[in-house]
């Protein structure tokens, strides 16, 4: 392939499912519905925090920012999607496409590290229930997320900054519905080593050590609470954890399945469908699985939906242990 700088290289092709005419508009349909089930899912989760003084705890206010995180996830990607499918142009910029990477990079990354923050406000809540509200005061819960998105920040930015560096080739064709890594540096003609060694070693760091901490938080958890002598505590101290552990199984599970899915496809387009499992599907099951595993969740959104008045509107957080 003729090699040409990344200089000349004005736009990137978006192949997205399928090329096939009869097909677009059912996918367009399908974008379109997970994008407004995810706005509006994780919009009423914001909304019913915000608005319900029972749910200003720690365990919420994290929750809340993963809401936010998945509409932004959602917006990163799906939009662009939509609108290539409308007017037939499957062309993204370079700018574009190089901003659609960092931003899926640092909003994965976010979820990744908000997850681990949530498992460990059920370690602390569960292991340390008498420290729950000295430890997890507001102090620490917004230097919490201020490090997860300075971490994810930096992950993005790590590499983006190398991918500046590539020239491209005169086939500039991404057979994916966005800008995956992978696939952008499969385009470059120059050496690429450095990328692949990057991605390795950051994803060992950036995703080792989050997964590493919330199996670590749970493994303590399940043994405070296998040392309950009450049947009736045990099940309520499980049930504290059982959506975010659906939540965690839910990110990681899909994102392991892409991983199997791209080492063992031969086809880049079926990689592509199975990283809407990964891209797309958690960030709109996520409201679903905290709605309905959640009695103090489903309280709130029946009364947000049904206009009920709220005391969240007249109190701060309060910031105490859920339970």
């Amino acid at each position: 392939m003729e090699p040409r700088n990344h200089t000349a290289v004005s736009e990137f092709l978006l192949l997205g499912l399928t090329e096939d005419p009869a097909l677009q508009p059912l996918i367009f349909s399908l974008f379109l519905s997970m994008y407004l089930v995810t706005i509006l899912g994780n919009l009423l989760i914001i909304l019913a925090v915000s608005s319900d003084s029972h749910l200003h705890t720690p365990m919420y206010f994290f929750l809340s920012n993963l809401s936010f995180n998945d509409i932004c996830m959602g917006t990163t990607t799906i939009p662009k999607v939509l609108v290539n499918i409308q007017t037939q142009d499957q062309s993204i910029s370079y700018t574009g496409c190089f901003s659609q990477t960092c931003f899926v990079l640092i909003f994965g990354s976010l979820e990744n590290f908000l997850l681990a923050v949530m498992a460990y406000d059920r370690f602390v809540a569960i292991c340390h229930p008498l420290r729950y509200t000295v430890i997890m005061n507001p102090c620490l819960c917004v230097l919490l997320c201020l490090l997860c998105l300075l971490l994810s920040i930096v992950h993005g930015l790590l590499h983006t900054l190398t991918l500046l560096r590539l020239s491209f080739c005169t086939d500039l064709e991404i057979p994916h519905f966005f800008c995956e890594l992978s696939q952008v540096i499969k385009l470059a003609c120059s050496d690429t080593l450095i990328n692949n060694l990057l991605v390795y070693l950051v994803s060992i760091i950036f995703f080792g050590v989050p997964l590493s901490g919330i199996i670590f938080s749970y493994i303590q958890i399940v043994s405070s609470i296998l040392r309950i002598p009450s049947v009736g505590a045990r099940y309520k101290a499980f049930s504290t954890c059982g959506s975010h552990l659906s939540v965690v199984s839910l990110f990681y599970g899909t994102g392991f399945g892409v991983y199997m899915s791209s080492a063992v496809t031969d086809t880049s387009m079926k990689t592509a469908v199975a990283s809407i499992m990964y891209i797309v599907v958690p960030q709109m099951l996520n409201p679903f699985i905290y709605s309905l595993r959640n009695r103090e969740m489903k309280g709130a959104l029946r009364h947000l939906i049904s206009g009920s008045p709220s005391l969240g509107l007249c109190h701060g957080f309060r910031f105490g242990s859920p339970e």
